[in-house]
Formats: C-alpha cells, sequence, structure tokens
C-alpha cells in the first residue's frame, strides 16, 4: 500500500555531547526541551533550530522532562536521587526534591490535584506535591523497573508500565490498583492514551504495540509487530488523528489512530534517518512537525505532508 504522506528530514540539531533519552513540550508551539545522558537541559526553536539553548546541567542522565504551564515550571529527573524543579522565567532552580537512590524513567502531571507522578526505578511510584514541593508518598509496585505513566483523559485513572512485563491501572485519586494488564512479554516502556481515552497504547521491548479497549475493562483489542526491536516511545499527532513509534531498530513509524494501520517508515535507508537507537518523539503542533532523538547525539526534525492526488 501507497503510503499517503512525504516525509522530508527538516533538519538535524545537534548540540548534545552523549545520548538523547528525552524531549518535553515547551511554553511556545514552536519550541520543545531535550536532555539525556551528558546531564544537559536544552531548548530548541523550529523556527530557528540551530540555536539551541542551554537550560540547566544536572549532574547525571536525564530520562523525563516535564512542563507544567500553570507555574513556568520544567521538572528534571536524572539518574540520582532527586527531581529537580526548574523555574523557566526566572533561569533558577526552585527546589531540589529528595528522592529514593533510582533513576526517573517517567514524570507525569496531575493539574487538578497538584500532583506529580514519577515512575521510579527500584520498582516504586513517587507522588510529589508541587504546591508544598514535597514528597507526598512512595509506593512500592514492583521488584523490578517502573518505566513509564499515562494518565487517563478524563483523569480517573493512571496506567504504570513496569519492567516485570505488567500494566498496572491505578485509581488516580487513592492509587489503589483497579487492574492488571498482562499480555507483555517484556519491559513496558511506552504507554499513552488515545485522546479520547476509548485505548490505551502500550510498547514494549517485545517489540509489540498493544492497544487496549478501556470501556471493556482494558480488555486487549490488537496486538501488532510494530518493530524488530524495542519499543521506545509513542506519541499522538497534534489533531489526534495520528500516532508515531519509535525503535531500537533505529525506525520511526506513523500510523492511523482509528485502524491502527500502518502508514509511514522513516529510516536511514530512505530518509536519512538516524544510526542508533530512537528513544522518544515529539510531536510539535508548530506546522505538525515530528521530533525524534537518539542515542546518535541527535534531534532530526520532520516533515510529514499529505501527497498531492
Amino acid at each position: 500500500m501507497a503510503s499517503p504522506f512525504q516525509v522530508q528530514k527538516i533538519t538535524t540539531l545537534t548540540g548534545h555531547r552523549d545520548c538523547v533519552y528525552t524531549l518535553e513540550r515547551a511554553p511556545e508551539p514552536q519550541k520543545f526541551f531535550s536532555a539525556g545522558a551528558d546531564g544537559m537541559v536544552a531548548l530548541w526553536d523550529l523556527t530557528q533550530p540551530e540555536n539551541g539553548e542551554l537550560v540547566a546541567k544536572v549532574s547525571s542522565s536525564v530520562y523525563a522532562l516535564k512542563y507544567i504551564p500553570e507555574r513556568n515550571w520544567l521538572l528534571i529527573g536524572h539518574n540520582h536521587n532527586s527531581l529537580e524543579v526548574l523555574d523557566l522565567a526566572a533561569k533558577t532552580m526552585v527546589k531540589t526534591i529528595p528522592l529514593p537512590p533510582a533513576a526517573i524513567f517517567d514524570i507525569q502531571y496531575d493539574w487538578p490535584s497538584q500532583r506529580a507522578f514519577l515512575a521510579l526505578g527500584n520498582g516504586s511510584l513517587a507522588v510529589v506535591d508541587l504546591e508544598k514541593l514535597v514528597v507526598l508518598k512512595v509506593l512500592p509496585f514492583s521488584e523490578k523497573s517502573v518505566r513509564c505513566l499515562a494518565l487517563h483523559p478524563s483523569g480517573a485513572e493512571l496506567a504504570l508500565g513496569l519492567s516485570d512485563h505488567r500494566i498496572l491501572i491505578l485509581d488516580r485519586e487513592t492509587l489503589a490498583v483497579r487492574q492488571t494488564l498482562e499480555g507483555h512479554t517484556g519491559s513496558v516502556f511506552t504507554m499513552a492514551y488515545t485522546p479520547d481515552g476509548q485505548y490505551l497504547l502500550s510498547g514494549s521491548r517485545d517489540a509489540h504495540l498493544r492497544v487496549w479497549e478501556t470501556g471493556q475493562q482494558y480488555r486487549e483489542h490488537r496486538s501488532i509487530i510494530a518493530h524488530l526491536f524495542t519499543l521506545n516511545h509513542l506519541a499522538f499527532s497534534p489533531n489526534g488523528r495520528l500516532f508515531a513509534t519509535c525503535s531500537m531498530d533505529k525506525s520511526v513509524k506513523v500510523w492511523d489512530a482509528q485502524t491502527f494501520k500502518l502508514l509511514k517508515v522513516i529510516d536511514k535507508a530512505r530518509h536519512a534517518g538516524h544510526g542508533t537507537s530512537v528513544n522518544k518523539l515529539f510531536w510539535s503542533a508548530h506546522l505538525n512537525q515530528l521530533v525524534s532523538c537518539s542515542d546518535d547525539r541527535s534531534i532530526a526534525v520532520w516533515a510529514l505532508t499529505l501527497k498531492e492526488v
């Protein structure tokens, strides 16, 4: 089947000195943050991509960033024993919040309750009060890492993806386990709810993309062999009609969010894609540009345009 898209690499952003692990939205739609193994947190502007700005430097690898729009803060989760809270306007650290000595793999933010949820490498979920800037609780869920988190759009449920292959669905308020989803045969590295909340998508070290029906008690809807190796991350397009996945197999793939059909493969051979594992995606509202980052120390910016009929 011919793809409806043309893909063009707009630019390659360089400046990181080691693997780039994470990307995150910034206050303006044309901007985003990146961070990785070099401890540097950079701000990029898609309208002036050659000028990356260093906004913070921390002492160890950064796997997770979360922008908090209501306070104009950036939460920086690094591979040490604390969460850094950066005030973007003042360009200063508001607080270093002590945590157990474990990597922070993911951060989600619940605006109504002013809580941040942190996925920790020791198998725990940490809950941080962003008003008081204190840890409210650290809840153990597994002998292995909690790798990723997803908040249901309605805010009722929080999903945890674990290195022991399970997905736990928690009540967002009480954090009690409502359901345990089993199906993956490797660490669950990424999850996202569809914008309408009908499905939870999960990707794993087993290279499978699984689709769970939220209204049917998370019954498995689809299981797709999406990549050759570990599926690292998935992200929805701004209009929610598409999503992209990226993998240790060096490729980025674009999918139809209604039918879960593959629409496009972006790789090194065809599009001068990444040379090593692609770790994270950010789908910008700025000209619908898709951003990917990699172990090859680079960030690539892609334009997806519908072909002329």
